[in-house]
């Protein structure tokens, strides 16, 4: 493949023309660039007026994985209720894989497992909101979830009815089974419509279309005209045609015809008339032929209709953006559905893109959900942990209130991690603005009594009210790494107030001295604090507070941190 594509760019530099496919250079150098970034625009926030905050809650995964039942569920939710945390904000219940049944019901429908959720993903949703408590829920953008079972790929607005129904408020979207949409367009040599009685066909031929980018025509002499248009395919090209005309509103069959040219699956989008949508895929063939012909039913009206195809698909990336902008935009659709068809208020739907980062979510989550995991999966040992921050906090400029960087679930309270590694973790998370997903068991945060363990330390530092503060700020603002180097990041998060945090890391193995000038944290532009002869220094785990001129320093432990918030005094 690398050599295939030097070849392209080669002959691309050289400004002949490839003979085989006709294509000029500038098409040539274009696709090479589309298949290795995002092509798609940016496009407007989400907007689903949820998540305004990073997300805050628990997640059945990392302790439980595939062996969860409704029972361990409303366990669950009764603990985050008794222990306090729902107090300090964790309101999201997240059912992960295996809640479902191997089999949809007969309307195509998602169903619980009977065995282990017998009473119904509903009716469970009805008793942890009773505790105050709102439910989140799991599928794959793929033909199966990560443990086999039925995922949504196909079925978007058909799952996303259904979760808008049950009441379900936050909606996990992971990656495995996932098939990429096509990046080739079909090559077109015309369009039929008819409509269903089979009366009033008008054929209208794409080398009489407007064409736009590197859509052109060519003539291999055969079928009726000889004449077929390419250059849709990567994003390239568009065709409109701009006067197919019917004699009443109404459904039509609309049937392409095109050259099987080669095997491969094919992709095609259409806006009709500016107002509608419509996505045609072209299944993969089993042999090439001179022509081939698909059917779709369309939505025309009275008189001349304007049809505009091509294929958005420039790489792996824009695929998988259109494919969660498609589920985004069906949970929207059916959470107002379901709240004009009740007369309630509207329950927004939190989105997650679980895409693990391969196809750079963060450049255009933000158009199609609320958070995106910019990372694979994390695990309960210090490396990962380290890991998934090296990435995630380059990223600051991408978070925002209502989209956020998704580093992965907590894993505080699991596997060996220490005390100081798991402070750590929490602390930044906290900093980085990352949804709070706590990952452990935490029915032990309650004694055999049913009262709360106010001892348990994991208990203590995942309700820590001051870093969940920093976490929550409603300015939304990922903090900034200032300096690193190996053994060691300083993070400023600017705060609404005014007010800044500063976050010494220490990630090496052995104790290390921190300092940072106060005019230094003063002089940057995105923090809000003024140069003054002292600045009021807290210490967010230890509590203390103290009056600091010249310098903030401490002696942070191994794997630890040194958390504070300081303000003009």
């Amino acid at each position: 493949m690398k050599k295939r594509i030097a070849a392209l760019a080669a002959v691309a530099a050289a400004g002949v023309y490839m003979v085989k496919n006709k294509e000029k250079p500038s098409s040539v150098t274009r696709k090479l660039t589309k298949r290795v970034k995002p092509n798609l625009k940016k496009g407007s926030q989400y907007g689903n007026n949820a998540a305004l905050t990073p997300p805050m809650g628990w997640s059945s995964w990392n302790t439980f994985r595939n062996d969860v039942s409704e029972d361990l569920i409303y366990d669950v939710a009764k603990a985050m209720k008794v222990s306090g945390l729902s107090d300090a904000g964790y309101n999201y219940v997240n059912i992960d894989d295996c809640w479902q049944s191997a089999v949809r019901t007969d309307d195509g429908e998602l169903q619980s497992d009977p065995v282990t959720f017998p009473s119904g993903i509903k009716s469970l949703v009805e008793k942890i909101n009773d505790l105050g408590l709102k439910v989140g829920i799991y599928s794959s953008n793929g033909t199966l979830t990560c443990e086999d079972m039925p995922a949504s790929l196909g079925h978007e607005l058909t799952d996303a009815r259904t979760f808008a129904k049950w009441g379900i408020e936050y909606f996990k979207y992971d990656f495995c089974h996932h098939v990429y949409m096509s990046r080739i367009a079909p090559q077109l040599e015309k369009i039929s419509v008819i409509n269903k009685n089979m009366e009033h066909e008008n054929v209208y031929y794409a080398k009489d279309a407007i064409l736009e980018g590197d859509a052109r025509v060519l003539n291999d002499g055969s079928l009726t005209s000889g004449n077929y248009v390419t250059g849709l395919s990567y994003g390239c090209g568009v065709i409109i045609f701009d006067e197919v005309e019917v004699p009443e509103d109404g459904t039509y069959s609309l049937t392409f015809y095109v050259r099987k040219r080669s095997r491969a699956a094919k992709h095609l989008e259409m806006d009709i008339n500016d107002r509608t949508h419509y996505v045609v895929d072209f299944p993969q063939a089993d042999f090439v032929h001179a022509v081939g012909k698909h059917h779709i039913n369309v939505k025309l009206k009275k008189g001349k209709n304007v049809i505009k195809m091509y294929n958005p698909v420039g790489s792996v990336m824009d695929s998988s953006a259109l494919q969660y902008r498609h589920m985004g935009k069906c949970l929207k659709q059916a959470s107002k559905e379901i709240a004009e068809k009740n007369g309630t208020e509207e329950k927004p739907i939190v989105f997650s893109i679980c895409e693990w980062g391969f196809n750079m979510p963060w450049i255009w989550g933000g158009s199609a959900g609320n958070l995106w995991r910019t990372t694979p999966d994390i695990k309960p040992f210090w490396a990962s942990i380290l890991a998934i921050y090296e990435v995630n906090v380059k990223l600051w400029k991408h978070a925002s209130p209502g989209g956020w960087n998704d580093p992965d679930m907590l894993e505080v309270g699991n596997g060996n991690l220490t005390y100081e590694e798991n402070k750590s973790h929490f602390s930044l998370w906290c900093m980085m603005a990352a949804p709070l997903i706590l990952g452990n068991d935490v029915r032990q945060f309650v004694l055999p009594d049913g009262t709360a363990d106010s001892e348990n330390e994991i208990l203590k530092l995942v309700t820590n009210k001051k870093l969940i503060a920093l976490d929550q700020d409603e300015l939304g603002a990922q903090c900034r790494r200032i300096r690193t180097d190996i053994s060691g990041d300083i993070l400023i998060k600017p705060l609404s107030n005014g007010d800044a945090a500063v976050c010494f890391f220490n990630k090496s193995s052995r104790e290390k001295l921190f300092a940072l000038k106060t005019g230094e944290l003063a002089e940057l532009d995105y923090v809000a604090l003024t140069e003054a002869d002292e600045y009021e220094v807290e210490d967010l785990w230890e509590g203390t507070v103290r009056t600091v001129d010249y310098a903030i320093a401490d002696t942070v432990a191994p794997h630890g941190v040194r958390v504070f918030r300081v303000k003009n005094k």
